[in-house]
């Protein structure tokens, strides 16, 4: 893969980086002599925090606006020409891009909360331990907040830990295979209450078969119907997903991250619509409520009766923020003007398999299988088939050195950071890197891993010259 390469696949693939605002070496207050302070970043952590569209700072001031001039008259009468949405209904326009996001319908998606809030508000809701069936099965090396969910429901139940259950990566893998959760499905299916697992794993960028894994458990269970959920904090916005073909039961997630909605912006969540169809005052199945879950026609009456909307809007709790919703509609419009989620993912698959190409060519590259911790270099810990992980590659450096001066993994990321290219560090040993297909380019990921090569050289002089030192 050459620099001609990049530039002829980025002729090929569209980028939308101009709806983007980028850091700078300025504005992230790095200086170096070899690049003006106006030089834009090679930003690649969009698997952390998105960067903020350029259209997000006027429609959050449009809102600013009509609070200043119409205070609690705008919930009913925007000020805003053309006419905008009035605060009352402003998270309705945003579901029809959203249930496009993943592949739902319009009546299964809400905007509501943070990401383990909703989660822990659909855990309340979907595990019924009953009998034997008690237990919660999800990965070992699953987000620590959902891990704290998932012991705490299990506690609210007076169960212990016991009753959660596991999926550990094998001794010389780096991932969970399919096999080994159909496997672990299989073995404890007769206590099983509830499965959820990620989308894509957050810290190897593993994509789950997750129509596979949750037809398999439905087509299990039967009558019995365990419910399937799915954390897809790092999978909405990242690759194409068909929640309500696949009969998942519920997911949720957050936007901060590829939905490019901000920090700690207002999550989002799917509920299946044969859990909501039959919704009535008189017959509902009890869920942590608020009254923007209930009937909008009958909300501003104050009674006393709950009357749950006949979809997913009825897990709303309270009356979404204003200010993220329109940041996270923003967002979508670019989504939107991209052609949606296939031929962002058409160009994801190729931009990370020539990120990929670049890596393992490099003499520092070390095969998965080497289990010689000992070896200078790196390994991908993600899956390198790309139908099989998202935009993220995550890099294990070694040998681990106790002493972050001496640690291979940070002081390569140091290095990067001086030139301005900026990923996502997860200490000890593993930096990752996340060319997005919406505003990231061929052409700077050839030159950011030109650069991850280059700070292995330099580190691998300046550690052979300090052995050699040693040794005299």
């Amino acid at each position: 893969m050459s620099l001609e390469d990049a530039k002829q696949l980025d002729k090929r693939f569209p980028t939308y980086k101009h709806e983007f605002n980028v850091p700078t070496f300025e504005s992230l207050g790095i200086n170096n002599s070899q690049f003006p302070p106006t030089t834009e970043s090679i930003y690649l952590c969009g698997n952390s925090l998105g960067l903020m569209p350029k259209q997000t700072s006027k429609a959050i001031n449009n809102e600013l606006q009509a609070w200043s001039m119409r205070g609690v008259e705008a919930h009913f009468n925007h000020p805003g020409e053309p006419k905008l949405t009035n605060w009352v209904d402003i998270d309705l326009p945003i579901l029809p891009m959203l249930s496009q996001i993943v592949g739902a319908n319009q009546n299964e998606v809400a905007v509501m909360g943070s990401l383990t809030s909703n989660l822990n508000a659909l855990l309340i809701h979907f595990y019924k331990p009953l009998g034997k069936r008690t237990k919660i099965l999800f990965e070992k090396q699953a987000f620590p907040s959902d891990y704290y969910a998932f012991l705490n429901i299990v506690k609210l139940f007076g169960f212990d830990e016991s009753h959660l259950i596991q999926i550990e990566v094998q001794a010389g893998e780096t991932y969970l295979k399919t096999e080994q959760i159909i496997d672990a499905i299989d073995k404890n299916f007769p206590e099983l209450a509830l499965v959820c697992l990620p989308g894509i794993q957050y810290y190897t960028g593993q994509y789950f078969e997750i129509e596979k894994i949750t037809k398999y458990i439905k087509s299990k269970s039967g009558d019995e119907n365990i419910p399937v959920g799915w954390d897809l904090a790092h999978a909405v916005g990242n690759v194409p997903l068909q929640l309500h073909s696949w009969g998942v039961d519920f997911a949720a997630w957050c936007s901060y991250k590829y939905l490019n909605s901000g920090p700690g912006a207002i999550a989002g969540i799917f509920v299946h619509e044969k859990h909501t169809a039959q919704n009535t005052s008189d017959s509902y199945k009890p869920r942590l409520a608020g009254w923007w879950g209930n009937n909008s026609k009958e909300r501003f009456k104050m009674i006393e009766k709950f009357d749950p909307i006949a979809s997913a809007l009825s897990y709303r709790q309270s009356n979404p923020s204003v200010i993220d919703c329109v940041a996270l509609h923003s967002s979508l419009q670019v989504f939107d003007k991209a052609g949606g989620m296939q031929p962002l993912r058409e160009k994801s698959i190729v931009l990370t398999q020539f990120l990929q190409e670049i890596l393992v060519k490099s003499k520092y590259y070390i095969k998965q299988s080497d289990l010689d911790q000992t070896k200078f270099g790196f390994k991908i810990l993600t899956p390198l088939d790309p139908m099989q992980r998202g935009c993220q590659l995550s890099l294990l450096f070694q040998p681990h050195k106790e002493n972050k001066d001496e640690n291979v993994m940070e002081n390569v990321f140091k290095y990067l950071h001086q030139y301005a290219i900026i990923c996502d560090e997860r200490r000890p040993d593993v930096i990752r890197i996340a060319p997005l297909p919406l505003y990231n380019t061929f052409e700077e990921t050839y030159r950011a891993a030109k650069r991850l090569l280059e700070a292995l050289d330099k580190f691998a002089i300046v550690n052979n010259n300090n052995n050699n030192n040693n040794n005299t």
